[in-house]
């Protein structure tokens, strides 16, 4: 990942999945498997994208889905 931005947080509960299944959802609320297929196949995409990708699965994974919850709040 790249060094931490306190920017992504905001755009991970403002930026939409611009393709596939989920497109047009934000990108915190994507479903872990969702997140975790792309873990598998051969990572997250490359660019901005990727690393907002990323940086929700890492928040999940380590059981901090409160931070999501209290930016979403913040951000509306």
């Amino acid at each position: 990942m790249d060094q931490f931005n306190p920017a992504l947080l905001r755009d991970i509960v403002t930026t939409e999945m611009p393709f596939g299944k989920f497109k047009g959802r934000l990108v915190c609320d994507l479903p872990m498997f969702y997140l975790e297929w792309f873990k598998r196949k051969g990572g997250f995409p490359k660019g901005k994208l990727g690393t907002l990708l990323e940086t929700v699965y890492e928040i999940k994974l380590n059981g901090l889905d409160d931070i999501i919850s209290q930016l979403k709040r913040r951000v509306r």
